[in-house]
Order: C-alpha cells, then sequence, then structure tokens
C-alpha cells in the first residue's frame, strides 16, 4: 500500500524543511492498527519539533504532527471491532500521513455524535487543559490565562469555571479575541493594558501561562507569592529568569505524563474528556486539502485568527 506523507530530513523551519513524500507502507507490526486519516489540525506542537526545539529526542528522518483523526482499515483480532470505526491514533507515528500505524490498546474510539474537525483536535489541547485542571485546581480561585484565544485557553477557561473558579480572567494580543471569551465567560483583558494586566495578576490566585517571555515577567512581578504560575508553552518564542520573590512557578509538559498512564487510564481519561469537549465552545476550522499544505501552513501564521487550520485528505 502507497503512503502518502509530509516529512523532515532536517531541523529548520517547517514551510522550508517539510516535504510531501510517497513510500510504501511497512508491514504492520503485531498489536497494532492500521487508520486511513480523515483530518488533522495544525498545532504550535506540531511545528515546534519541527525546527529543532527538542532534537534530542527526534530521530531524523521524521514524519510530522501529533492528533488527528481516521478510520480504522486494519487491526489485529483483538481489536477487531473497531474495524471501519473513528479512532484518534495517538502515541504512534506522526499523524501528517495519509495511513497512521499504532498500539491497538491506546487508540480512541471517537463517539458517533463527535463530528471529525473536533475530534481531530481532541488530543493535545483538550488533554492538557485536563491534566492542568486535575494537577493545579482552580475550586475557590481567581484565574488567569494568557494567549487567551488559543484552543488549550478557551478550555482551560471554560473548564476552571465547570470546576468552580470564582472568575476567570483572559489576556489576549488581539482585539478580536474579546467578544468570544466574554461569551463563554471569561473577561477579556488586552494585553497592551499595562495598569490592568498587572492589577489583575496580582489578584489572581493562579495563573495558566502559554507564553512566557516579558509577558511572564511582568506577571510574577505583579502576583502575591501565595499565588502559583503554571507555565505550560513559551508561544513568545523568549524564556524567562526566576526571581526569588516570584510565585512559585510549576512546569507543565503533557509528555511527561502519558508514559505515567496505563492504556485503561488513558481511554477512561478521555472517556472523561468527550462529554466537556462537545459541551464546550471551541475555535471553528478551516478545512485545507492536505495536498496544499503549505497554504494551511501560511493559515496558522495568520494574526488574530480565529480558525484552526485542518489537513484535509479527502485530496488523496
Amino acid at each position: 500500500m502507497e503512503n502518502t506523507a509530509l516529512c523532515y530530513r532536517q531541523f529548520g523551519e517547517p514551510e522550508s524543511v517539510l516535504q510531501q513524500e510517497s513510500a510504501i507502507k511497512a508491514t504492520l507490526q503485531t498489536g497494532d492498527l492500521r487508520v486511513q486519516m480523515l483530518m488533522a489540525p495544525i498545532n504550535a506542537s506540531d511545528l515546534i519539533p519541527i525546527t529543532g526545539a527538542y532534537r534530542h529526542r527526534i530521530t531524523l528522518p521524521a514524519m510530522a504532527g501529533y492528533e488527528g483523526v481516521g478510520r480504522v482499515v486494519a487491526a489485529p483480532k483483538c481489536a477487531a471491532s473497531l474495524l471501519g470505526k473513528r479512532v484518534l491514533p495517538l502515541r504512534g507515528e506522526g499523524t501528517w500521513q495519509q495511513y497512521v500505524d499504532c498500539p491497538a490498546t491506546l487508540a480512541i474510539p471517537v463517539p458517533d455524535t463527535i463530528a471529525d474537525p473536533l475530534a481531530a483536535r481532541a488530543f493535545i489541547n483538550p488533554l492538557a487543559a485536563w491534566l492542568m485542571l486535575s494537577l493545579y485546581p482552580p475550586r475557590g480561585k481567581r484565574v488567569l490565562l494568557t494567549a487567551a484565544g488559543s484552543d488549550c485557553a478557551i478550555l482551560l477557561g471554560q473548564w476552571a469555571q465547570r470546576q468552580g473558579a470564582t472568575e476567570v480572567y483572559g489576556i489576549h494580543r488581539s482585539a478580536v479575541h474579546a467578544d468570544r471569551l466574554r461569551a463563554m465567560g471569561i473577561v477579556p483583558v488586552a494585553q497592551q493594558e499595562n495598569d490592568r494586566v498587572r492589577a489583575i495578576a496580582a489578584a489572581s490566585d493562579i495563573v495558566y501561562d502559554a507564553t512566557g517571555g516579558e509577558l511572564a515577567l511582568t506577571l510574577l512581578g505583579a502576583m502575591e507569592k501565595s499565588a502559583q504560575f503554571i507555565c505550560y508553552g513559551l508561544l513568545s518564542g523568549e524564556p524567562f529568569a526566576l526571581q526569588r520573590h516570584f510565585a512559585p512557578v510549576r512546569w507543565f509538559h503533557i509528555r511527561n505524563y502519558l508514559d505515567a498512564l496505563s492504556p485503561q487510564a488513558w481511554q477512561s481519561t478521555f472517556r472523561e474528556i468527550w462529554p466537556l469537549l462537545a459541551a464546550s465552545q471551541y475555535s471553528g476550522t478551516t478545512l485545507v486539502p492536505f495536498t496544499d499544505w503549505q497554504t494551511a501552513l501560511a493559515s496558522y501564521r495568520q494574526a488574530g485568527r480565529t480558525c484552526k487550520p485542518v489537513l484535509d485528505f479527502a485530496s488523496l
């Protein structure tokens, strides 16, 4: 079976080093499923590894992509019931390819009520939000989000309210996000309003930060030492130095928790996430044919974007 994939053989900017390649798919390994991909989104977590930021964990050549939804086309006897069903083929190969093989025990069945564009985005951001709220509960606390228009932040904000946060504020760079955040019960705060940002940080009990850099330093400089600062991303591309008088900083990386999840815990976690995701507001999607992936990358880079570019494999 011929397989078309987006690969990179060296590290660099994705637009420069990604290549569309076709080759015969290797024999399916014992205990694995083969999934024909339907859709796969573009996330920061897909692009950053391509640049070489995590080169110590990646062996080249590599296939891009960490999440997506597809339909099972081959399965071992123990998972025969999944043939023809939609699954998330996770924790196996890169998902930006026509056919993905993954361990049958780790493939997540998709409920019939969940449409493909939502199912394709049900891993990275929903699981990260679920884990952070489990590790650092927001009940009874004032919550502050950075990069509040991002997919992970809007889930954090909505689910924190469900878990009993007293107030949720969201710092955003583009005014286009303000009304959308307000509709979710998240109080929008323009990043340019420096005095207001500092005042809200000073009154916050817990900050979930995706940006790092100068904004992180500004927030930490204003926060009470009894508060918590959870850093789960560096979208600014800039690290920040800690100081003794800052509130405690906790670093969250989703990969640090995956190996500790047994297949049973992995499956049960998604059984909790599906109804939460279905009941939440989420960003819209822009479907782009897989063969036009360069356009999808350009769409992802657009400032103030409110829709997630998703690769559509129907063109293959």
